[in-house]
């Protein structure tokens, strides 16, 4: 036991052997209807750090595998995932539950900008409103036999994100940072969460990790010197990649086009996921 041992094991992340309770199963069964093989959340410890398009990438690279391939996209304020992939239809139901829009490649997303009127109206909610949101895009949406499901996560270690974690059974996680020495520092705060919860760290994305001149193909880092491999030899984490600022990606993106992009920068990293 640790001298630190409060004695309250329903909180204590440690497998030691004066353990008195085990850790509530918090998790929710998603749809009757619904068929789901593998989760996994794409996290940042901050916004602003690319977590939405490794999101939508590391779909379409899982659709373009063959695999039938869904998002959830539980950043209810910032819902960014329809635009990606210039999703226009809105979400549709019956008694059974709602279902998901498909986009033009067949993946399956489900968004609350898919169930807003417009997709500027802003979503002034308290945490708990948008937990129980995320919580019934498991619960409530019908997901046709998904290989994988990508959940585009809140950013940072608060609330909501707990309780995704705690609702829904996440198989791993992948975090997203960028080279900045603060943004690199907070990264321990979704490795520490992510043990605090036993859910796998299966790799970390390095965006914005430079830019590549048109002119020359010399890589120039605009934000400093690149830290991914020495965050993920820290961690131990084994997986890792960089993404290039790419203004070609960016226009994808901006025209709701991101099925389309081309570019192996995560190549490699999927690979040794899906």
């Amino acid at each position: 036991m640790s001298e630190s041992c409060t004695n309250n094991c329903s909180s204590c992340d440690k497998n030691c052997s004066s353990r008195t309770a085990e850790r509530t199963d918090f998790h929710e069964k998603p749809n009757t209807k619904s068929k789901i093989k593998k989760v996994i959340a794409v996290v940042s410890g901050k916004g602003g750090v690319g977590k939405s398009i490794v999101t939508s990438m590391m779909s379409v690279m899982s659709q373009r595998k063959g695999y039938n391939t869904a998002i959830l996209d539980a950043d209810i304020t910032g819902p960014s995932i329809p635009k990606s992939f210039g999703l226009k239809d809105k979400v549709l139901g019956n008694d059974d539950g709602m279902f998901p829009v498909l986009s033009k490649t067949g993946i399956q997303v489900m968004s609350l900008n898919l169930l807003l009127e417009n997709d500027t109206d802003p979503v002034v909610w308290r945490g708990p409103v948008i937990a129980s949101t995320v919580k019934q895009f498991w619960t409530d949406v019908i997901w046709n036999d998904v290989d994988y499901m990508f959940i585009d996560m809140p950013p940072g270690t608060g609330d909501v994100p707990l309780t995704v974690f705690q609702s829904i059974k996440i198989d791993g996680i992948i975090i997203v940072t960028s080279p900045q020495e603060l943004v690199s520092m907070i990264v321990g705060k979704a490795v520490r969460m992510a043990q605090m919860m036993d859910i796998p760290v299966l790799g970390i994305i390095e965006n914005m990790s430079y830019v590549e001149c048109p002119d020359c193909n010399k890589k120039i880092e605009i934000f400093g010197k690149s830290h991914i491999a020495k965050i993920a030899q820290k961690y131990n984490i084994e997986n890792y990649a960089s993404m290039p600022i790419a203004p070609s990606l960016a226009e994808k993106v901006d025209n709701g086009d991101i099925e389309s992009f081309n570019g192996n920068w995560l190549e490699e990293f999927a690979n040794k996921i899906i």
